[in-house]
């Protein structure tokens, strides 16, 4: 496995213990095996989900220029991905949201650089690519955490009349 796969694994898993672990500290009675399929599972989504951000970018790149741009895509590398990581371990809500905020906001200046590199487009434009592509993959990942919480709430004891 490359480096920049276990990096996206560990920012993966880490962004999504900050998320599980607080839900599971209100339910004290759940299952370990069920906490930890939990955690493997939306580790695997944030991971997959890091990965894509360069991969959308590049697509909104490709849709907003008038001529595809030359090269394969941007990808992550582990000089990269290594903010990214350390942005994920900051993101237990009681550790500090506003710096893993701008960690990320860090994280996608550091992808706007080559992706006007590759592209040709200016850097602000390519900011504002990086920028939409989070931003969409962070809407959509958010929508379907709703989704899985609604689908899942266990509904209270209906009373025995």
């Amino acid at each position: 496995m490359s480096p920049v796969v276990v990096l996206l694994l560990f920012a993966g898993l880490s962004e999504a213990a900050g998320r599980v672990l607080p839900l599971v500290s209100r339910r004290p009675g759940m299952p370990r095996t069920l906490v930890a399929g939990l955690l493997v599972a939306a580790g695997l989504v944030e991971g997959a989900v890091f990965a894509l951000w360069p991969l959308t970018a590049w697509t909104l790149a490709e849709l907003v220029l008038s001529a595809p741009p030359p090269g394969t895509g941007l990808v992550w590398t582990p000089g990269l991905v290594a903010p990214l990581v350390l942005s994920a371990v900051l993101a237990f809500p009681l550790l500090g949201p506003l710096l893993h905020l701008v960690l990320f906001v860090g994280v996608g200046a550091g992808l706007a650089g080559p992706l006007a590199a590759a592209t040709g487009f200016g850097w602000w434009g390519a900011a504002g690519c990086v920028a939409v592509a989070g931003a969409g993959l962070g809407l959509a990942v958010e929508a379907v955490r709703r989704v899985v919480v609604r689908v899942s709430a266990t509904r209270p004891p209906e009373a025995i009349v």
